[in-house]
């Protein structure tokens, strides 16, 4: 069970990590030319338009979730609309992982049993998981779109089939525990990312 201070801190992390993430993805295309996210008012780094809330949940009692998705239109894309979604899919993970780095820098910053430090922890580790969970290529999560980007054309049609059942695959992956496999890189990403931290201080 959370205590209150792990929710206090589990909280404004989750909801930093999901805004940045969604946000990043929007940016993406509205830098390559879609004007959608800007319409539907996902430009902003105001967290309500981009929680999901059973995702936010499974994020704070399981580690890994997801936020409501940037709805985008590849056809206003300058350029190759196949690899345009592959970068807005993306930057959403590199995002995060970018939020990482700047928590494993702040942790080095402060008393490592105070408040700060723990939020600090927490919001590399946190960022860790979901940019790893968001990279399995299951729909509708990040690496499905990047392994769509990287296929060729004729198993697209397989894909978009797969979509259809994209949301009972990503429960299974998460109430089977089959996503336990992400715990081991992901440590080894967030020691590594402390240890950078560590460095960039020099503390």
């Amino acid at each position: 069970m959370l205590s209150i201070t792990k929710l206090l801190i589990k909280i404004p992390v989750i909801l930093i990590a999901v805004t940045i993430h969604e946000y990043a993805h929007g940016r993406m295309a509205a830098f390559l030319g879609d004007p959608t996210p800007s319409q539907q008012g996902r430009l902003t780094l105001n967290p309500i338009p981009h929680l999901d809330p059973l995702g936010a949940l499974l994020l704070l009692v399981a580690g890994f979730g997801w936020a409501k998705p940037v709805e985008v239109n590849p056809y206003y894309f300058r350029g190759n609309r196949q690899r345009g979604m592959m970068l807005v899919a993306l930057a959403g993970p590199l995002s995060n992982l970018l939020v990482a780095l700047l928590g494993g820098i702040l942790y080095n910053l402060f008393d490592k049993y105070t408040y700060l430090a723990a939020f600090s922890l927490a919001l590399t580790s946190i960022n860790v998981y979901l940019a790893l969970f968001n990279l399995i290529p299951v729909p509708p999560l990040d690496g499905s779109k990047i392994v769509f980007g990287i296929l060729p054309r004729h198993l697209h049609g397989f894909l978009y089939q797969l979509e259809a059942y994209g949301p009972l695959l990503l429960m299974l992956l998460i109430v089977t525990n089959i996503t336990d496999f992400l715990i081991t890189p992901a440590r080894g990403i967030i020691l590594t990312i402390l240890r950078f931290g560590q460095l960039i201080i020099g503390s």
